[in-house]
């Protein structure tokens, strides 16, 4: 109870959702001041050049034509304002036709967001945020069961693998027990010995990881070559242009399909083109997001282990708590670790799988179990909101203090029941 309310050195216990909390807050500050650092030196001189250069043009222009700067800056204002309502230099394509705006709501529901479409009218704007919020939710639940049946067929392949594999390296040992002689029973006690090592085989996050990145990479190379030939951008410029639309960030500086014609008339078969890369692109990036999510919260658990080693008396053996479940798929060195690899396929239902309180592993689960599981939220969910509005303080447990993610909802519920690995059992 001591090691529960305080400890030696002086600080109060964190449980283990807050810590990996607090050390994930803790890096992405860090992670954003070291890019602001690099993002500053690689950009700004050449902003200050370009700032000095058009200064130098706005005075030529201004004394070549006896212009005031005044009137000038005025009629720069007019321009910036029919350039947000679509009108450009260059000769594009209408931005409110039917096709114009198909590609608008493409890019609204999944949450690219360009930036070079915008709606004008006040009627245009309301009727954005009603129609984001239903279709951004619908786009995100896609993009998850598009992200349940990828790892399910690449579980598929993978087990099927192993499993050749497994057989080939059983083939000679099965062989010599067999001329050992039939009548110990040698070949049975092999095939038992083969069920027995695949029972329960689940493929590794990180092969499933490097099977996605190397999706990701394919489908961005050959977007790259067709943006590259239709739109004349270098190879350089295209994969940065699909790699900011395929992770939805959408800065808007270089957008796809907006010339009137191509060459070649190929207008058609280039705009279905570009509506196929982005969707899968997309697709799998938002896959690859996910199973990267599940690894970095593995090394938070590293990180907490190895953090909690100094503190001797509340942790007498390294990391080992009386009070304390062990952790699950942790990233540790061989010798630490006592399970197998973090999966993302689980087997027959277990004895932790039972418990309503339970935490999903870095795993992947069944269609049946990941509804099963978002039903036992719901439940949660609503018991939580009731107890909230009659103003009962929610009952306080042991798994409920351990359990901070288990309440998730929505979009992130979803993500967390079927992705998230936890260092909790329950």
């Amino acid at each position: 109870m001591a090691c529960r309310s305080g400890c030696c050195c002086g600080s109060s216990p964190i449980n283990d959702d807050n810590a990996r909390f607090l050390l994930l807050a803790l890096f992405i500050i860090i992670y954003l001041f070291c890019g602001a650092v690099v993002f500053s030196a690689l950009e700004q001189p050449k902003e200050r050049e370009a700032k000095e250069r058009w200064a130098q043009r706005f005075d030529h222009f201004s004394q070549k034509y006896n212009l005031s700067k005044k009137d000038l800056k005025n009629f720069l204002r007019n321009y910036e304002e029919a350039n947000v309502a679509g009108i450009r230099v260059d000769t594009i394509r209408p931005r409110w036709d039917f096709t114009g705006a198909f590609y608008f709501v493409g890019t609204v529901v999944s949450t690219i967001g360009f930036g070079m479409t915008t709606p004008a009218t006040i009627g245009g704007k309301v009727f954005l945020m009603f129609y984001g919020l239903l279709g951004c939710a619908a786009t995100i639940l896609f993009f998850n069961l598009f992200l349940e049946r990828v790892i399910t067929v690449i579980a598929v392949v993978l087990k099927s693998c192993h499993k050749r594999h497994h057989n080939k390296a059983l083939l000679p040992q099965n062989a010599r027990q067999v001329s050992e002689g039939n009548r110990a029973g040698g070949a049975a006690g092999g095939g038992g010995g083969k069920g027995e090592d695949l029972v329960g085989w689940k493929p590794s996050v990180y092969c499933v990881m490097l099977i996605l990145g190397a999706a990701a990479i394919l489908v961005s190379c050959c977007a790259s070559l067709m943006y590259s030939a239709a739109e004349g951008w270098g190879y350089l410029d295209s994969l940065y242009f699909c790699f900011v639309a395929f992770s939805t960030i959408g800065f808007g500086d270089m957008v796809s399909s907006q010339q009137v014609v191509y060459e070649g008339h190929a207008t058609a078969a280039y705009r279905l083109g570009n509506f196929f890369f982005i969707l899968t692109g997309v697709c799998c990036i938002y896959s690859l997001f996910n199973v990267i999510s599940i690894v970095i919260k593995q090394v938070l658990n590293w990180l907490l282990r190895r953090l909690e080693a100094p503190c001797r008396c509340c942790f007498p053996r390294r990391g080992h708590h009386p009070h304390r479940h062990p952790r699950r798929n942790v990233v540790a060195p061989g010798h630490l670790r006592t399970r197998r690899n973090p999966s993302i396929e689980t087997d027959a239902i277990n004895e932790s799988e039972t418990d309503l309180g339970r935490r999903m592993s870095g795993e992947m689960i069944s269609m049946r179990d990941f509804l099963a599981a978002n039903k036992v939220n719901l439940a949660i969910m609503q018991k939580q909101l009731s107890e909230m509005a009659i103003g009962q303080p929610r009952q306080s447990s042991s798994s409920s203090c351990q359990n901070g993610f288990l309440g998730g909802v929505g979009a992130l519920g979803i993500m967390n029941n079927r992705l998230a690995e936890t260092s909790v059992d329950r």
